[in-house]
């Protein structure tokens, strides 16, 4: 097992984005998270995917080759969905005004205001993604 090998079972994120050009052509994009400079682009997500772990074997072997530490993947239970925010006081009290509009909690009301300003959804039965 070469050392690049290594690192690529491990369980790194590749983020999957359905890319337009402005001339109308239409293809993937895979992005490594934890190294956002390693990419690959491809028609199918697929495609994106597998260029993106070729890049990203490149990357390593460069790397490694030049003895440089690694990022290590993501962990995915560091994220345990609280988080606290001070806020200005007239924000609150907007904030809350509106949930209490809506007929929802505050809480309710900020998740799915941050949850539309980046665009989040959660896919049936998976996990959240953009």
């Amino acid at each position: 097992m070469t050392d690049s090998a290594r690192y690529l079972n491990r369980p790194y994120h590749f983020l999957l984005v359905h890319d337009r050009a402005d001339d109308g052509t239409e293809g993937w994009v895979s992005v490594v998270e934890e190294i956002p400079s390693v990419f690959g682009q491809g028609e199918t997500p697929d495609d994106a995917v597998q260029s993106a772990r070729y890049a990203f074997e490149n990357w390593l072997d460069g790397a490694l080759a030049a003895g440089m530490t690694i990022p290590e993947p993501r962990a995915e239970d560091e994220y345990s969905g609280r988080f606290l925010v001070r806020l200005p006081r007239s924000l609150h009290m907007t904030l809350a005004d509106a949930a209490r509009q809506e007929g929802i909690s505050l809480n309710q009301f900020v998740a799915a205001a941050l949850a539309g300003a980046v665009q989040w959804r959660r896919p049936r039965g998976g996990r959240a993604s953009n």
